[in-house]
């Protein structure tokens, strides 16, 4: 074939020219970018604080938790140890992070090109996003000085900071600086702390085993960490163990002498039933205070002493195989104890505020306050006989029935069929009000099979109910935080005395009170006597699978209740029972130190409720409203009808005394044509 000509030569002058230019311009753009980096990386030295600042700044906010009498339950949030020097440091520390995280850590001077083309190259092949590619130096920086965003602009930033970081310190002092302030989970800052968190001894002590688990949690602190999954902690211990062989920090014989299994964890501290009533009051601290950064001391309503009582009277009463809550609050809703399980270590679940449960008969209270509000006295009879409503027929406990008894037995022995028919005669969507208004969060079925606890509740708001009747009627908002202090004494919360008024009339709140007191004293809660007066009832559902008992004494309100996990029935589990045991050995030791309070069951019935005879009738017709069955006001001129002396503005009226109601009036005022009502009394509740 013949040869190809060779080009013109003005075409090779031309490539030649562009070429030089290329490598002219890209020279002259490198260097003006070496210029703006190197101005930029001294910039940044200079604003970096001196070594000894930065070994006394830390990372994240401390969170000190007292008990109400000011003693420490525990410390949260970031945990920093001592600080250590890198000679006191053992060997094999460093030697696990840097092969880990930075195995050419001594030779760059921030990054790592040679990691960063790897990465690239790596991505390219594999058709995988690039993976991060951080050194030590820039994973400091990012922790001391920037954020975890994975922007470009962050990680532009990072690098002038860690090399700027190069320029400013020692390679050993970097290092020291990273080992004593990394985040190694579980709350622990530096080494130092985790040594201790997770083994239980200092940092000086650490061994090479302990090295690698330390050194493969900052990779994922929160999945790797010994107290969150142990055997997680010990398989990435392996992988560092092994890439410290590849590195040479420690020979292959070494490695595979250790016995990873064989490392001892210290026990988890701190993991008691404090943290149930922890866990639900801490976080409404977002609510509570303003953002701040400054360690803080939170004053927390929940009493030490009680809290223990509380726990032990779970674990001692409840049936094997089945799970205990408690939850105790003071006459003003502060909580005293909370016990969310038998074990928070084996379950950290709390039962006290989380779950939802079927009350049983202690949902009655509902049920009878809505009788009482509508004009039932716990001396009226009512009749213990089968009832069907709406194709639902109820059984009592035993299958017999007592035929005419007051409100008070009904109530005493939990009868239900007295409790369904009063409930279809106030309403089922009326004691679903009630229970609204006291206190219950979760949805209330209006189904008449409502009456015996059909919808499910939380302890917490069952409680709530019950401490509203012990405070006569004013609504109670149950809480765990009183106030909040900076370390240097300044207030930045403190709890403000509630200014709520009654939610039902005191006759009420005295009626409900002598049927929970009659409950106690001769009803299904006798096990929950304790020497003093106490108010409460029991609660059972079907096939014994929760039981409940709640009530109070001496101001002190507490709500206990016990059953399975899944559901599945407890042989032998009623509320009067194992409930109403853990309650009152709880109680007894709640309220040794407290004066015995009776209660105030007096009725004292409003106008409306008294019968026309027992009220004299002096005032004038021109005195009294008039309302139908259904509480309606009917105007006064469609029910008074004009009698001579009755016309306003009559001289020969003027002075004289209100003559008596007339038969015409009486005859109004006590059924015909409404219910007499006084001015300023309040109308009968509709039907």
């Amino acid at each position: 074939m013949p040869t190809p000509p060779p080009p013109p030569p003005g075409k090779q002058k031309k490539k030649s020219g562009w070429f030089r230019k290329l490598l002219i311009w890209g020279f002259a753009l490198a260097l003006l970018g070496a210029i703006f980096l190197g101005v930029a990386v001294a910039v940044t030295a200079k604003s970096i604080p001196s070594y000894e600042e930065l070994k006394r700044s830390q990372s994240g906010q401390t969170i000190l938790v007292r008990a109400r009498d000011g003693s420490e339950l525990f410390n949260m949030g970031p945990s920093y140890g001592k600080w250590v020097s890198m000679r006191s440091i053992p060997k094999v520390m460093p030697a696990a992070m840097t092969s880990v995280e930075d195995r050419r850590f001594y030779s760059h001077f921030g990054i790592d090109p040679l990691g960063l083309m790897r990465a690239v190259y790596v991505s390219i092949t594999s058709g995988k996003s690039m993976r991060a590619t951080s050194t030590i130096t820039q994973q400091l920086a990012r922790n001391l000085f920037l954020n975890n965003s994975r922007t470009m602009t962050r990680k532009l930033n990072e690098a002038v900071w860690a090399m700027a970081m190069e320029t400013k310190f020692s390679k050993d002092q970097i290092l020291e600086l990273y080992l004593n302030k990394v985040y190694f989970g579980g709350g622990a800052y530096g080494i130092d702390a985790a040594s201790r968190k997770f083994f239980g001894h200092a940092a000086e002590e650490i061994t090479l085993p302990e090295a690698a688990i330390i050194a493969g949690l900052v990779k994922a602190p929160s999945h790797y960490s010994p107290t969150a999954d142990a055997k997680a902690a010990v398989d990435r211990a392996k992988v560092v163990l092994q890439t410290m062989v590849e590195n040479e920090a420690i020979s292959a014989s070494e490695a595979g002498a250790l016995d990873l299994a064989a490392i001892k964890f210290a026990p988890e501290g701190g993991k008691n039933s404090v943290r149930y009533f922890t866990d639900w009051a801490l976080p409404q601290l977002d609510i509570l205070v303003p953002e701040n950064t400054d360690p803080i001391e939170v004053w927390t309503t929940l009493d030490p002493a009680m809290q223990d009582a509380a726990t032990k009277s779970i674990v001692a009463n409840v049936p094997g195989g089945a799970q205990g809550a408690l939850v105790s609050m003071d006459r003003d809703g502060a909580i005293l104890a909370m016990v969310g399980g038998t074990d928070y270590v084996t379950s950290n679940y709390n039962r006290a505020t989380l779950a939802v449960r079927q009350p049983g008969s202690a949902f009655k209270l509902f049920v009878y306050l809505a009788a009482l509000e509508a004009g039932y006295k716990p001396d009226d009879a009512v009749v213990d006989e089968p009832v069907t409503i709406d194709g639902w027929t109820p059984r009592n406990s035993g299958g017999t029935f007592a035929g005419k008894i007051d409100v008070r037995t009904a109530f005493a022995y939990s009868k239900n069929t007295v409790a369904a028919q009063l409930g279809n005669e106030v309403g089922f969507g009326a004691i679903a009000g009630v229970a609204r208004r006291f206190g219950i969060t979760t949805p209330v079925n209006t189904m008449p099979s409502m009456v015996l606890g059909s919808s499910e509740v939380r302890v917490i708001d069952m409680t709530r109910a019950f401490a509203t009747v012990s405070a006569k009627g004013v609504p109670i908002d149950p809480y765990g935080i009183s106030k909040v202090v900076t370390t240097d004494g300044r207030t930045i919360y403190q709890r403000a005395a509630p200014t709520a008024q009654p939610i039902v009339p005191q006759y009420v709140i005295a009626g409900i009170t002598d049927l929970l007191q009659s409950a106690v004293s001769v009803g299904t809660g006798h096990a929950a006597q304790i020497g003093r007066p106490v108010a409460g009832k029991t609660g059972t559902t079907t096939s014994n699978k929760d039981g409940w008992f709640l009530g109070f004494s001496s101001g002190i309100t507490t709500g206990v209740w016990m059953g399975r996990d899944d559901a599945k029935p407890v042989a032998g589990l009623q509320g009067g029972t194992a409930p109403a045991r853990a309650f009152a050995q709880f109680m007894k030791f709640a309220v040794a130190k407290r004066p015995v309070e009776k209660f105030d069951t007096e009725l004292k019935l409003p106008a409306w409720q008294l019968e026309p005879d027992d009220e004299q009738i002096l005032a004038a017709p021109s005195d009294y409203s008039f309302v139908d069955e259904q509480g309606n006001l009917i105007e006064p001129q469609e029910n008074q009808r004009p009698r001579p002396g009755d016309e306003p503005g009559r001289p020969e009226d003027a002075g004289l005394p209100p003559r008596a109601a007339n038969d015409d009036f009486l005859n109004e005022a006590t059924g015909k044509e409404g219910v007499r009502v006084r001015r300023g009394d309040q109308p009968p509740p509709g039907n």
